[in-house]
């Protein structure tokens, strides 16, 4: 358990995603919800103060609003769906992204961690799927490495030829 920059207690995983979220000055999330994705949906709610949830009414919609919102405000922006059928409504959108050099950290729900690999409900190797049209990736297997996955990929995003 950690404590976020408002003094709460973070507890799960989606907490902790939220909090790095803010701390790398995110204030605004185009986020579809789906099963996978839910908790950090839920994690959003108590954050309200600080990003504001834009619901999309289609997963790419929202990625095109993130796109949007990085072209006009030279931030990097964030969109998030969930597994399987919603992360691949990303796709078009990140290669769009990376071919127009706009910065957008996507975020997908996926399987819990013991089904990976095993053709779980909604379960798509999302991560491979975008391999070639991204500028880089991760499958975040452990809870722990969050910030750091989430520090590097603000800057990797943003340095160098953005993406």
């Amino acid at each position: 358990m950690t404590e976020s920059h408002s003094g709460t207690k973070l507890w799960n995983g989606a907490d902790i995603l939220v909090e790095c979220l803010i701390r790398e000055g995110v204030d605004t999330v185009f986020a579809y919800p789906g099963g996978a994705s839910m908790p950090i949906h839920q994690s959003l709610t108590k954050v309200a103060d600080w990003i504001r949830t834009i619901l999309p009414r289609h997963e790419q919609g929202g990625g095109l609003m993130a796109q949007g919102y990085a072209r006009t405000t030279g931030k990097v922006s964030v969109c998030m769906a969930t597994s399987g059928p919603g992360a691949t409504n990303f796709v078009t959108v990140l290669a769009d992204a990376k071919m127009d050099s706009v910065p957008i950290i996507a975020i997908t729900g996926q399987v819990s961690t013991p089904v990976i690999g095993t053709d779980a409900f909604q379960e798509t190797p999302i991560v491979e799927v975008c391999r070639a049209i991204t500028k880089h990736h991760y499958l975040v297997q452990r809870t722990e490495d969050l910030p750091r996955i989430m520090k590097e990929a603000f800057h990797i995003a943003s340095t160098g030829r953005p993406g």
